[in-house]
This record gives C-alpha cells, structure tokens and sequence, in this order.
C-alpha cells in the first residue's frame, strides 16, 4: 500500500516509471473497486505488469500460428455456447445503458 504518512509516498511520475502507464491504470482500477478508502497496492501494479506481459505473448503466439487455427463455420457446440455468452452480455450492457 502506498501512504503518504508512513513514509511510502511515489509521485506519479516516479510511479509510471516503476509500474508503466499501462501497470499504473490496472493497479489504480483495482484500488478503489469498494466502499472502502482507495489504497494502492505495489503487488497490484506488479502482477498486472506481468498479466501485460503474459497476454501480450500470447497474442504474438496467437499472430505466429494463424495460419494452424480453425476456419469454417462456427457450428459446434462451443462455438454455440460462446455465441450465446456474448449475445446475452451484449442484452445486459443494452439494458444497463437504456435506464
């Protein structure tokens, strides 16, 4: 946690040199999700680093082997599930923003 009064105190500049802009906007998210005061955690922007990293890999992994991936209709029974996933997130963020 980063508090000013013990003494464990970063500006933002110093923070976004630590953490990345992108490490910063995960960990600062993350803190303040509840009622509670916000309180930003190092360990947060650390791991969120890491998830950059971790999804950024993939997707290069994912470019590298388009050519191996399944093309053709999506008509299995995943592909059904996934479909009806997204339609119904879709029909609750329609609902949200309609109020």
């Amino acid at each position: 946690q980063m508090s000013k009064s013990t003494g464990n105190f970063l500006t933002l500049t110093q923070a976004v040199d630590k953490f990345s802009a992108d490490g910063m906007r995960l960990a600062l998210a993350d803190a303040g999700d509840t009622v509670e005061d916000a309180n930003f955690v190092e360990a947060m922007a650390d791991a969120g680093i890491l998830r950059l990293y971790t999804w950024v890999e993939w997707v290069k992994e994912m470019i590298a082997n388009r050519d191996s991936l399944r093309s053709g209709p999506a008509s299995t029974f995943n592909d059904r599930v996934f479909a009806s996933e997204m339609n119904a997130g879709i029909m609750k963020t329609d609902q949200n923003y309609e109020k």
